[in-house]
């Protein structure tokens, strides 16, 4: 059979939304009627087109806002666990999720250790003092990719973030509080369960950044 590359995306991502984990390339053969080689293939094809990153052995690591490994966040549904890829991510998965109303977002604060824990839903943001701090630029978010999302971090506040910095050597990114960064993730990644899905670039998305409030040239902005 022909390989249908919208069949295939949707394969992956609608796997990870319902069970939290990536079909292997043998489950995907089998499900789609191909051969696994194909579907390796079409995997290689839709890391290419950015839809998901593989790993070296052509594993899925991750199909934002979905991940496959431990990147900071844990994300608890009423029954099925998900690794969160980022701070925007975590927060990107009630929307997408037509069964989880909300969902309890885990991670520790990077700068002190500290155990952190939000609920999540999609009315509102959740209440709390604490900050996003956004390491890589958006304009090189792609050029490492797993990188850049284990740097997209909670933490306690802007003193834990400062204290991070201090002493991993870093330069600051971006801070946002959690009513910007729910905001962001609230519609960033809308219809990606659905067939005819376009992914947005965030290199290009400068005025979806400035609607929910984000500025200045860290986000592709001028001002």
């Amino acid at each position: 059979m022909t390989l249908d590359p919208e069949d295939l995306r949707l394969a992956v991502y609608r796997d990870l939304a319902r069970t939290g984990r990536a079909p292997t390339t043998t489950e995907l053969a089998s499900r789609l009627d191909l051969s696994a080689p194909k579907v390796r293939d079409g995997l290689r094809a839709l890391a290419a087109a950015r839809h998901i990153v593989l790993g070296a052995d052509d594993r899925v690591l991750m199909a934002h806002p979905f991940a496959t490994i431990p990147l900071g966040f844990s994300v608890m549904g009423r029954e099925t666990l998900w690794w969160g890829g980022c701070a925007w991510d975590s927060f990107a998965l009630p929307p997408l999720l037509p069964d989880e109303p909300e969902v309890l977002v885990s991670t520790r604060c990077p700068g002190c250790g500290r155990a952190l824990a939000w609920v999540v839903g999609r009315d509102a943001p959740p209440a709390g003092e604490q900050v996003a701090h956004f390491l890589v630029p958006v304009t090189r978010m792609w050029d490492d990719v797993v990188q850049t999302c284990g740097n997209q971090r909670l933490f306690c506040g802007p003193a834990c973030v400062e204290g991070w910095l201090a002493a991993t050597g870093n330069e600051r990114g971006y801070l946002m509080d959690l009513a910007t960064l729910w905001r962001l993730a609230s519609h960033w990644y809308e219809g990606r369960l659905e067939p005819g899905y376009t992914r947005r670039e965030p290199s290009a998305a400068a005025a979806y950044f400035a609607s929910v409030g984000l500025r200045g040239p860290f986000w592709g902005l001028d001002e």
